[in-house]
């Protein structure tokens, strides 16, 4: 379960799959705009996320993670209680007519990196542009560190709980209140993001 104080923008395939095709166009046009639109936007956001090597993403990871901890006390509360912190130092978010956003990232214990993992999540719908970001996820507990490590892949919103903190919620947690599984921070350069969701995004590892 994922609790939040954002209103999560959800993906919009599910709702359209359900809508009878309008305006006469045939189908396989549509199908094939919709199959190019992903290609394209599948090879923007992977290119440049995938040529990370495993040195890139444990500097990079390390580096995100004391950005966050400068500049939030609360997520550097976090990190020296968590049993474990998954750190995903460069998202990339992009669209045309699919929407999609991948990066890669580190698991850490105790400072050390143990495992590599991916971050994948899709939507649909009239959009374009393209944005990066980082996010962190403090794993609280051992039971969503077991669940990280042993299921083939954790989708956001499933599995342990999940609260994503953003500029209200911090305001109202405190290091000795916490009692999810689990606590993500979205962020940039300038800050927390309020603006983005990762309900529904897939982590699972991979190797590096």
């Amino acid at each position: 379960m994922m609790r939040s104080d954002l209103d999560f923008e959800r993906p919009y395939l599910a709702e359209t799959a359900r809508r009878p095709w309008r305006l006469g166009a045939p189908k396989r046009y549509l199908a094939g705009a919709f199959a190019l639109g992903f290609l394209l936007c599948t090879a923007l956001i992977t290119g440049p996320v995938q040529a990370a090597t495993a040195a890139d993403l444990d500097r990079d990871a390390v580096q995100a993670l004391k950005t966050l901890s400068k500049t939030n006390h609360l997520a550097a509360d976090m990190a020296e209680k968590a049993v474990a912190i998954l750190v995903f130092p460069n998202i990339v978010k992009a669209g045309l007519i699919f929407g999609g956003a991948y990066g890669e990232g580190v698991l850490l214990k105790k400072g050390t990196v143990v495992d590599y993992y991916n971050s994948v999540s899709g939507s649909w719908g009239f959009q374009a542009g393209a944005e990066s970001f980082s996010y962190v996820v403090f794993l609280m507990t051992k039971d969503a560190l077991d669940y990280v490590s042993e299921t083939a892949g954790w989708e956001l919103g499933i599995g342990p709980s999940i609260v994503v903190v953003d500029e209200g919620a911090a305001k109202n947690l405190s290091s000795s209140s916490l009692q999810d599984d689990a606590y993500a921070f979205i962020f940039s350069q300038q800050g927390l993001m309020a603006s983005l969701s990762i309900e529904g995004t897939k982590i699972s590892k991979i190797k590096r």
